[in-house]
């Protein structure tokens, strides 16, 4: 009796004196292992080359190749325009005429020497600017990362300027090469000072070591150009960044250069989505740090150094058209390099027509066109943390 009444306090009991529904409890150990939740994620990690999680406004393969076809239709069009307006007015058969039936009247010889070099050069440093862009942005995990901080920009100008003053250069065909060659003599500076020590080559080290050495020859290239009026006449139009005055042999000159960038790039994107996610799982899915980020400065310095030799330092391409491809297609950078082969011609030539039409019968350096552009436009982009999320 007394074990029975024990039994009963020890049991709790609800108003009406009966026992309470017992709870469900977890579901019980069978011989064959626990039940594995329905939405439990896969075990281990990512594969090799997989893109980081998350998703732009074009979501799937379908979408995105329409969203490529689109922007080479619009690049297309781009490049009719640029072909066909400019600072003087020349009727649409005579631009036609040009092609199919050219003559030595002078609206021809403005086409065939003037636009046409113009165009083809804005395609192939737009779209260099682009690419170099949205490679140092994932090298360096830095979303407002641009090509100039590994010092390219700031090493062409300190090697143009040098040429100008100490050796006399006048021609744009003969100090392009200086400028060309103080790229990429700044990039390997930087590149060899980021990767001493302990853990080689980081993205801090590399941005440390461009910004340092970019403010010392910055400064040194401003103090050459106040002190000698006439490497400030000949520089002051190169460094705001120009399509203006360029013919065919520059075209030809940066264009290996800028070819060899875009394949090495092409190469790099799936090594980029690996190291996206961190050195450390990049080093556990067996991803090659060093020789990623190597060729990715590389690829960079050609990339950068060419179009700033072949036109000067324009700002704002390769640092607002990653932000604009990554909020279209995703955080991918076969996605994201595909997007800037086609958006930063469209943006470089669209601020080179908006310059020649502008101040008719004068122009605007493209340079100052993509910077009135790209202010605005950047700083909506960098609000949505979506798209600035590297």
């Amino acid at each position: 009796m007394n074990s029975t009444r024990r039994a009963d306090a020890d049991r709790p009991a609800t108003t009406n004196g009966t026992a309470p529904p017992r709870v469900a409890g977890p579901p019980a150990r069978t011989t064959d292992g626990p039940p594995a939740a329905p939405d439990a994620p896969p075990d281990g990690p990512p594969p090799v080359g997989a893109p980081p999680t998350g998703a732009g406004i074009a979501r799937g393969v379908a979408l995105r190749v329409a969203f490529l076809v689109l922007a080479s239709a619009v690049l297309a069009v781009i490049v009719a325009f640029s072909i066909a307006v400019g600072s003087k007015n020349i009727p649409l058969a005579t631009v036609w005429e040009s092609f199919v039936a050219f003559n030595d009247s002078n609206d021809h010889v403005i086409i065939r020497d003037l636009r046409i070099p113009r165009t083809l050069l804005g395609l192939l440093t737009g779209t260099a600017l682009g690419v170099a862009g949205a490679l140092i942005q994932a090298l360096t995990r830095n979303p407002l990362a641009d090509p100039g901080i590994l010092g390219v920009n700031a090493g062409a100008a300190f090697a143009a300027v040098a040429g100008i003053a100490l050796f006399g250069l006048t021609s744009l065909t003969s100090y392009i090469w200086f400028a060309f060659a103080g790229a990429v003599c700044a990039a390997v500076t930087v590149y060899l000072i980021g990767s001493r020590g302990r853990g080689g080559a980081t993205p801090v080290r590399l941005t440390m070591a461009g910004v340092a050495l970019g403010a010392v020859l910055g400064g040194v290239s401003s103090g050459i150009t106040l002190i000698d009026r006439d490497t400030f006449d000949r520089m002051r139009f190169w460094t705001a960044g120009s399509l203006t005055g360029r013919d065919m042999a520059v075209v030809g000159e940066v264009t290996p250069f800028i070819l060899t960038g875009l394949v090495i790039a092409l190469v790099l994107t799936r090594s980029l989505n690996t190291i996206a996610l961190g050195d450390d799982t990049a080093r556990a899915l067996g991803a090659n740090l060093g020789r990623t980020r190597l060729l990715g400065v590389v690829a960079v310095t050609l990339l950068c150094g060419a179009a700033t030799a072949a036109v000067g330092p324009i700002g704002f391409i390769g640092l607002m058209v990653p932000h604009i491809a990554r909020w279209i297609v995703g955080p991918d950078q076969r996605w994201i390099v595909a997007s800037a082969l086609l958006l930063s011609p469209v943006l470089l030539l669209t601020a080179d027509i908006i310059g020649r039409i502008a101040v008719r019968p004068g122009e605007l350096q493209a340079g100052i066109v993509t910077a009135f552009i790209g202010v605005p436009v950047l700083i909506a982009l960098v609000r949505r943390t979506k798209v600035s999320g590297l």
